[in-house]
């Protein structure tokens, strides 16, 4: 046989050995980051879901996927551990994560907390005039009230 012919076939079985190595390599690395996981760290399934790891089984893993709301996936189902910064800025935004580690004022959503008592208007206070009329309690005399069906009956 020509060494010309074996040469393709060397070729490919050197390849198919680096990427089987490789492979064992990632492989190794993820088996190890995922026993490595600690309660209260911030993981990324591989489906793409953020969540809290609330405790670490054998072959399970408990995750607070949002506030009280619990779920059991595999182990192998993480995708990646991820430091308390890093997992903060996915899930809370950038803006949040610089605010959560800052010692800035919280402002709230709406004014009515920023009022206190003091602010409120007192019961003898002046009323300004709009020009309103008060209404009185009973209708007036003098108008009467529109019977529908004559008026409908009219356009006839």
């Amino acid at each position: 046989m020509n060494i010309v012919t074996l040469l393709p076939f060397i070729v490919l079985i050197g390849a198919m050995f680096l990427m089987t190595r490789s492979a064992k390599k990632k492989q190794q690395a993820a088996a190890q980051m995922r026993n490595e996981m600690q309660p209260g760290t911030g993981v990324r399934t591989i489906g793409g879901m953020y969540a809290t790891v609330k405790e670490v089984h054998d072959d399970t893993v408990l995750l607070e996927v949002a506030p009280g709301v619990h779920a059991v996936y595999a182990k192998n189902a993480i995708g990646a551990v991820l430091d308390d910064a890093e997992y903060n800025r996915i899930v809370h935004g950038e803006e949040a994560a610089a605010e959560l580690d800052a010692d800035t004022p919280v402002v709230p959503d709406d004014a009515s907390s920023l009022t206190g008592p003091d602010d409120a208007p007192a019961d003898d206070a002046p009323r300004i005039d709009l020009g309103k009329k008060p209404e009185a309690d009973e209708p007036a005399a003098d108008v009467e009230p529109k019977d529908k069906k004559s008026d409908e009956g009219d356009a006839k």
